[in-house]
């Protein structure tokens, strides 16, 4: 309907040239979905490769790949070309599943290497992040809290370092992590004691038998029963002199591997510690959505193209050096499928019908017989079907032309 009234190159104009800037739609969409917020807000970081062909196109270089990437006795690693994002995700609780939730990207960066951009404008992705939390946490409200899960790469000094007050970081520990006693307030001449004695990291402890004790946990919708050993200390190499809770954890049978789990939030339970980490892999479950039903991978945006009909240049570069034409299409354009995902979901949670959706769904596939909750593509459907009947209802059609393209739109909703 668009394209009869402007060109499709005004698209395209909007992405490269608009004056409007990402950061402030993630404001837009934070404030959106604020009913469906609590006092202790919940977020997750993580980045995701989106693989990419041709050397011309900005901000793409080689990364790691933890898709096609093996970790085991036999390691593998998998390089690949693409554009690396750093992704924010607000996690909001539904109604129907309340265990698991949703993660709603709001804030975006592109993460470029060190051979694709100067020297000056190299961030790391702890610093991607870093700004981004910052960002985030200006928008809170003074009665707010917020927890940011992420893995090993962003549990790390750039962002413990950079944390702003009110918010606090859950993430991986290493097992060999350096923890120390909290310092005793003990007066000496000199310089204030920063830490104290040195402690046993969590892997020592892993063979000793004192300070375990068991537990059941429900991590990804399924109960788990561990042991686990917890302390109030000091992570000073990455912390500094902020108290943090570790939790060590062990299977008694064998069939998980010891891991130890870290929170700046010294008076947050170990229970709630490790079930917030396990909201970690909804980010997972949202760059798989976005990627399929959305696109988020697909967008070819570059920085150069030869001219239609001639033949690439043997004598030129095929790297993009520093150069930043089709910069801002680039950083544009992929992130507004994330946040497309999280307005589908913030519509559901007000309109939705869950029940309704799941037993048509259910109907057209009776194979699926665990299905209980809706999914993104339920969620699609529901709002496709929607912006379709609305568009129907304005044209003046007889009612028997309005059941069949009711039923037919139910029927394409369903295999869409």
């Amino acid at each position: 309907m668009l394209a009869r009234r402007r060109h499709h190159a005004a698209f395209y104009r909007f992405l490269s040239e608009g004056r409007w800037a990402l950061d402030q739609l993630g404001h837009v969409l934070f404030r959106l979905l604020r009913p469906w917020l609590s006092d202790r807000l919940v977020v997750i970081v993580d980045d995701t490769l989106c693989p990419k062909s041709g050397a011309q196109i900005f901000g793409a270089g080689m990364h790691f790949d933890a898709v096609r990437s093996r970790i085991g006795p036999k390691r593998i690693d998998v390089l690949r070309f693409g554009h690396n994002w750093v992704v924010l995700a607000l996690w909001v609780a539904c109604p129907w599943k309340p265990e698991t939730g949703w993660a709603l990207p709001v804030l975006f960066r592109l993460y470029r290497s060190k051979a694709s951009c100067a020297q000056s404008s190299y961030r790391k992705r702890s610093e991607l992040a870093a700004t981004m939390i910052a960002r985030l946490a200006s928008w809170l409200a003074d009665d707010q809290r917020m927890y940011v899960v992420g893995d090993g790469a962003y549990c790390c000094r750039t962002v413990l370092h950079a944390l702003p007050a009110r918010v606090f970081m859950v993430g991986h520990l290493r097992l060999d992590a350096a923890l120390y006693e909290l310092p005793q307030g003990i007066r000496r001449r000199g310089r204030p004691q920063q830490k104290g004695y040195r402690i046993a990291s969590p892997r020592p402890r892993l063979d000793n038998p004192d300070g375990w004790r068991a537990v059941e946990v429900r991590l990804y919708g399924t109960s788990v029963r561990l042991e686990i050993w917890t302390a109030v200390c000091l992570w000073y190499p990455s912390a500094g002199c902020r108290a943090v809770r570790v939790v060590g954890t062990r299977d008694p049978k064998n069939r998980f591997q010891p891991r130890a789990f870290v929170c700046t939030d010294p008076e947050l339970d170990p229970i709630a510690l490790m079930t917030l980490y396990g909201l970690r892999w909804q980010i997972e479950v949202t760059f798989r959505d976005i990627k399929q039903e959305l696109g988020f991978g697909d967008p070819r945006n570059g920085w150069w193209r030869r001219k239609h009909g001639s033949r690439a240049d043997p004598k030129r570069r095929a790297t993009q050096g520093q150069r930043l034409r089709g910069a801002t299409a680039v950083q544009r354009t992929a992130p507004l499928a994330g946040l497309a995902y999280a307005l589908v979901v913030r519509w559901y949670l007000e309109h939705g019908r869950p029940a309704r959706d799941v037993a048509r769904a259910r109907k057209y596939a009776p194979w699926y017989r665990h299905k209980r909750h809706p999914s993104f593509s339920d969620m699609l459907a529901a709002l496709r079907r929607r912006i379709w009947l609305e568009c129907f209802r304005r044209m003046r059609l007889s009612n028997h032309i309005r059941q069949k393209l009711g039923h037919a739109l139910r029927l394409a909703g369903v295999a869409a």
